[in-house]
């Protein structure tokens, strides 16, 4: 499953995997979600429901690029850092190309809209 994050005039893509939090997470798109700074590894922002944790590990070491789900905050993770492993984080997908490092230069808070993309 793919999708595109917007972020002010630039354009980000990531294939989601086919599992349940993929899945509720794509069921929720279009989303708008602000994003806030953590820890100059990774953009966090609230998504509206919860998205299932079901087969998944207890929590992971995301890779720079990966798309992840934070669960005890119910928020959507874009790493563009080395995070190291944290109970509760799910990895749902991977950024595409240069999105990593592209979202690493946007700095502070941002506004990202987050939508299904064909094909």
């Amino acid at each position: 499953m793919r999708i595109r994050i917007v972020i002010g005039d630039q354009r980000f893509h990531a294939t989601i995997a086919d599992s349940a939090a993929g899945r509720d997470l794509v069921a929720q798109l279009p989303l708008t979600i602000d994003m806030t700074d953590h820890g100059a590894v990774e953009k966090t922002g609230p998504l509206p429901s919860p998205l299932s944790t079901a087969g998944q590990p207890d929590g992971a070491d995301p890779a720079v690029g990966d798309v992840g789900y934070y669960a005890p905050g119910n928020d959507l993770v874009l790493y563009y850092g080395d995070q190291s492993y944290h109970p509760g984080i799910v990895i749902i997908g991977h950024l595409d190309g240069d999105a990593a490092a592209r979202i690493a230069d946007l700095q502070g808070t941002v506004t990202a809209t987050v939508e299904t993309q064909a094909g």
